[in-house]
């Protein structure tokens, strides 16, 4: 019952920040150069013609009112109308998000079974030569640009060797795989080293505490200390890490998805920026802010479950 008073007062604190977010992706076209009605009909439609599709979309009313004909049509799930694809943008970003999704759901498969077992041995062996390697290739790892390992990793593994396609995303789960192989693992390889540098502190200091020397003393097996209490607790700061940083490749995605043409969110928003489809971008801006959010009560809820005395 803890649990889920936890639950339900982190949904109610969530009420008032997507209202702000819808204010945000609101005023994001109000506040935009260029007229979006004049880019719906064309330079060559009348000043007559602009004014009657303004009152068709009830753009002549004051902006408050605006607002919340705007919210309305949030709630029955119409986002507007692409200006470049002349299709709803609920719909366009239906067809973009699975590939989105797709990737980030990958590079995830990649990084967390690679950074739990690289801060476990680096932990284990603290102060030795395998955890100054780890130590060493971690900071090596902080210091590249996911950007330039992406371009780098597509011209020799791409272009020259030809072992993966550096464009689109195929046809099919294991075609899926293949191609965008390479735009996980450039990913992968730019969060590994951030989490593990974080996992293996938070494991190192309960690998000392108090509560482990007198599990020890009672006899309990090394074997189950780590795995019932040392793990666990060390989780908890690394799990928050791991919020941020899926927020962050929920709209960071888009530079890998520009440098392999990977057919996501991410590419739609750069085309859709550069085309001036105005209720595209502001559609993204409303996906990619709940999405950012979502994954923050996620993260919230899994820490509730992982030490109930955080919903207390």
């Amino acid at each position: 019952m803890q649990q889920l008073a936890y639950i339900g007062r982190r949904l109610i604190q969530l009420i008032p920040v997507l209202i702000g977010i819808s204010i945000i992706s609101f005023l994001l076209v109000k506040l935009s150069p260029g007229d979006p009605i004049r880019l719906l009909l064309g330079p060559r439609a009348t000043d007559d013609a602009v004014a009657a599709v303004r009152i068709t979309y009830g753009l002549d009313e004051p902006l408050l009112k605006q607002y919340f004909i705007y919210l309305g049509n949030l709630l029955a799930g119409d986002l507007g109308r692409s200006l470049r694809y002349r299709i709803p943008v609920s719909d366009l970003i239906v067809q973009f998000l699975p590939r989105t999704l797709f990737l980030i759901a990958y590079v995830m498969s990649l990084t967390l079974p690679l950074t739990i077992g690289l801060a476990i041995v680096a932990a284990r062996h603290q102060g030795r030569w395998l955890d100054q390697v780890i130590r060493i290739f971690s900071i090596l790892g902080m210091t590249i640009p996911v950007f330039w390992l992406a371009v780098l990793m597509a011209r020799y593994f791409g272009a020259e060797l030809g072992w993966f396609p550096v464009s689109g995303w195929g046809s099919g789960f294991m075609s899926h795989l293949h191609h965008l192989f390479l735009p996980a693992l450039s990913t992968s390889l730019w969060l590994i080293p951030l989490l593990v540098r974080n996992l293996r502190g938070a494991l190192i200091e309960q690998m000392e505490s108090d509560y482990v020397v007198a599990s020890r003393a009672k006899g309990l097996p090394e074997s189950y200390i780590f795995r019932r209490h040392i793990l666990r607790n060390s989780l908890l700061p690394t799990l928050h890490l791991l919020g941020v940083m899926i927020a962050f490749l929920v709209g960071g995605s888009v530079i890998v998805e520009i440098v392999y043409a990977v057919p996501g969110l991410g590419a739609l928003m750069v085309g859709s920026v550069i085309g001036r489809d105005f209720y595209v971008v502001q559609g993204l801006t409303l996906v990619y802010a709940i999405g950012t959010v979502l994954v923050t009560l996620t993260v919230d809820m899994l820490t509730a479950v992982i030490d109930p005395r955080t919903s207390a």
